[in-house]
């Protein structure tokens, strides 16, 4: 198996209602990368997905896949494999006939295709699994055995839509793994679709982050969590405070920003100028206590013990809401009802005005 690179080149999708469900887009995902769409629901990703598999024709521009335009070719002719949200397994044929159920299509014999889902179920550990039923099988195996059904028909392209919804969390986190060392065994390109930031962040080369139909940022993991390009990317990858304001000052690289909790610091790397609307992001693990450039006597309203890290939510004298995220140490923490917390200018981007996937923290009440 070989991946291949797709390309969308323009390509838009709206429904004969009017309803536009991607705005014309130009999108890479190289050959061999393990690519996701993330966004909240409703903003494009699954129309994507299916417009690559066949499902959906576009309306403009077009899809490529290893260079060659996909128009006219139907999912079945195209070097690609879909895996739904419901796995859609055959309940009454055994784990190796599920796997080997499209090569029956192609003419292949039965004692070859047993070969290849033996092959397939031992590349996903599941070996010694192909003579029970879907049923007799837990939930992470059934996902596994989907994987190995796409496989074996041998496609470039692996498109795969929210495929750990329905796992609980702990089997999620599992699975992230395992569908990561799968791709990179197997060299096929995955294009995968979620709203779920964590499986993006852990499992992607890189990331694509949707809204209402638009690409809003394409990067890393680290580049879109670390360096959004807009108010949505910020606040909708983690948890972030976020506070309004102006363009007051200019230094550089950095600029300062009048808010109602006074001038702040930040980093402008979208080089607003002086007046200009804006918006100072910056994430609750890069807060803290004491003397900072940019402090902060806040009342604490809440404490949230998250196992590995406490989340602390205060409330500045002018009604910011900001949270504070500090490793636990373990032991009893200080009493505290009020604090100095701040942050480094470095720690904080400075963005255009925009929409906002949440307004900001909100786990402390008014």
């Amino acid at each position: 198996m070989r991946g291949q690179d797709v390309r969308l080149e323009g390509m838009g999708v709206t429904y004969p209602n009017g309803f536009t469900a991607v705005q014309p887009t130009d999108l890479e995902i190289r050959a061999g990368e393990f690519f996701s769409i993330l966004g909240p629901s409703g903003c494009g990703k699954t129309t994507i997905l299916r417009t690559v598999s066949g499902f959906v024709e576009p309306t403009a521009g077009r899809v490529l896949i290893g260079g060659a335009d996909q128009r006219g070719i139907g999912p079945n002719g195209r070097p690609t494999a879909l895996i739904f949200q419901n796995l859609a397994l055959f309940p009454l044929m055994p784990v190796w006939e599920n796997v080997a159920f499209g090569l029956e299509a192609r003419g292949w014999s039965k004692r070859r295709r047993r070969a290849r889902a033996e092959e397939l179920l031992a590349l996903v550990a599941l070996g010694d699994q192909g003579g029970k039923l879907p049923s007799e099988l837990s939930g992470g195996q059934r996902q596994r055995v989907a994987i190995a059904r796409a496989l074996a028909v041998e496609p470039a392209v692996l498109l795969l839509d929210e495929p750990l919804s329905a796992l609980d969390l702990k089997l999620r986190q599992h699975m992230r793994a395992e569908l990561r060392a799968i791709q990179q065994k197997t060299g096929v390109t995955f294009l995968y679709i979620t709203h779920d930031q964590g499986e993006a962040l852990t499992m992607s080369d890189r990331i694509a982050v949707m809204n209402a139909g638009v690409v809003e940022q394409v990067g890393t993991g680290d580049e879109i969590y670390s360096d959004p390009t807009s108010a949505f990317v910020a606040s909708f990858v983690g948890e972030v405070n976020a506070l309004p304001g102006r363009i007051a000052g200019l230094d550089g690289p950095f600029a300062r920003i009048e808010t109602a909790a006074g001038q702040l610091l930040g980093r402008n790397p979208r080089g607003l100028p002086m007046g200009a609307p804006a918006i100072l992001f910056v994430r609750p693990e890069q807060m803290g206590f004491g003397p900072l450039a940019n402090a902060f006597r806040a009342r604490l309203e809440r404490r949230d013990l998250e196992g590995p890290y406490i989340s602390y939510g205060f409330r500045t004298e002018t009604g910011q809401a900001l949270v504070v995220q500090q490793v636990n140490a373990g032991g009893p923490p200080a009493a505290i009802t009020e604090a100095q917390v701040g942050f480094a200018p470095e720690a904080a981007v400075i963005l255009p005005e925009g929409a906002m996937a949440r307004t900001g923290p909100e786990m402390a009440a008014p």
